[in-house]
């Protein structure tokens, strides 16, 4: 059957390229700088005197990115328009003493990161990839893009009673994945087989941050192909969105009259608490000096972080139809509906409604239909990046995101048509 006449898919494929090349963190801020420098950007080093030229620049620092671009004669005091988002996703990531073993069995000693849905690791082909430190200091991406790890699951004719009771897994003992045969367990040996594998001579990698992820690449799903499966959508579709939004105002003809900002930091899953991680000052440091750097005082700084708006991009729930009733009954965000509007009184999102009307004019501006989410009452409500960065920077931040079901799964599943409708209400954001 053909496939019917719906939006431009030349965004969902980026999008899958793009969370093909991201397997890891430092993958996916390798990647989107790589898409800014053929935007035009550059990157300005932490530790240099910054300049107060226009422009777009960027920020590397671990797994986090900050890009912005700065139009031609802006004031010191111009506000920034900021889209917030995540690199980390829930995965097992490698001990410091990953050599283990037993009954003949080779395994890789990993830690749960976040919160995954466990049982979706298991029996499924996992590769290993993230970032080596070298003794100078130095640090190289690392990506086994192929069937390389597995847990495997315990049979059912040795626990049947996991069909009258559920699956129950112990995080320590049962989510250990086997890489190969042999008693002779040696310490070493990973990381052996790591440096062999990028072309570092042996024993030069001292330190390493590696994690797990599915090989099996992103498809599209259904008779119609309207579905996208894939993994680390929880947050790299946003992060894929808000870079293609950023390139495309800092490549437009007109110029933005603020600011347009990429922010996009690590461990998001784990409280955010790092120098990475939305509750660092890294996002801070780059604004205040990107604001002295044009000859700003305190007082512009005041001003333009006064006008600043920030959409915190993250997936939400789709309403599942195979549990309805834990969702909210007056709110059943679809798939294929365009970007979600999140709301919690309680603060688990920044969203008010001031932030509501800022995300509605975009929308409109784009054309994009947009939807709103909240959860039921009866549930816990989960949290974002928009909360911490709206307190720690005294920010308006309203929390959006695309609809998915299987958030936190190895592979989740999101509409084929919302990740380029978000792309383009972030477009028409940066632009106001």
């Amino acid at each position: 059957m053909s496939e019917p006449a719906r939006f431009d898919r030349g965004h969902t494929d980026d999008l899958m390229t793009f969370l093909a090349a991201s397997p890891s963190p430092y993958h996916a801020v390798a990647t989107a700088a790589e898409r800014l420098e053929k935007a035009g950007f550059r990157q300005v080093a932490e530790t240099d005197a910054w300049e107060g030229t226009s422009g777009g620049k960027y920020v590397l620092r671990g797994g986090a990115i900050v890009a912005w671009y700065v139009p031609e004669g802006a004031a010191p005091h111009t506000p920034f328009r900021i889209v917030g988002a995540h690199t980390d996703s829930p995965n097992l990531r490698v001990k410091p003493l990953p050599d283990s073993g037993a009954h003949g069995w080779r395994q890789v000693a990993v830690e749960i990161y976040g919160g995954p849905l466990l049982n979706s690791w298991l029996d499924r082909d996992l590769g290993l990839a993230g970032r080596l430190t070298l003794r100078d200091g130095s640090t190289r991406l690392v990506n086994v893009d192929r069937p390389l790890l597995r847990v495997p699951q315990l049979a059912i004719h040795l626990d049947r009673s996991v069909t009258a009771d559920g699956l129950k897994l112990d995080k320590q003992r049962h989510m250990q994945p086997v890489w190969g045969l042999g008693n002779d367990v040696r310490d070493g040996d990973l990381i052996a087989f790591l440096e062999e594998t990028a072309g570092i001579p042996a024993g030069e990698v001292t330190g390493w941050d590696l994690m797990t992820h599915s090989v099996e690449p992103p498809a599209y799903l259904g008779r119609d192909r309207e579905l996208l499966a894939g993994p680390r959508m929880d947050n790299l579709l946003s992060v894929h969105a808000g870079t293609a939004a950023l390139a495309a105002v800092a490549s437009g003809a007109s110029k933005p009259a603020s600011i347009p900002v990429l922010a996009a930091f690590d461990h998001e899953e784990n409280g955010s608490q790092s120098d990475t991680g939305a509750d660092g000052p890294l996002l801070g440091n780059v604004l205040e000096r990107s604001v002295f750097a044009r000859g700003g005082s305190f007082e512009d700084r005041a001003r333009a972080f006064a006008g600043t708006v920030c959409l915190s991009s993250d997936t939400g729930h789709a309403v599942h139809p195979n549990y309805a009733e834990r969702h909210d009954p007056t709110h059943h965000p679809r798939v294929n509906g365009g970007p979600i509007l999140k709301v919690n009184v309680n603060n688990r999102y920044a969203t008010d409604g001031s932030g509501r009307a800022e995300f509605t004019a975009a929308c409109e501006a784009a054309d994009v239909p947009f939807q709103s989410f909240v959860s039921n009452n009866s549930m816990p409500c989960g949290t974002t990046i928009g909360p911490i960065t709206a307190a720690r920077h005294g920010i308006r931040t309203v929390d959006i995101g695309v609809a998915i079901l299987s958030m936190h799964s190895a592979r989740e599943l999101c509409g084929a048509d919302d990740p380029f409708l978000l792309a383009n209400a972030l477009t028409a954001f940066l632009e106001r």
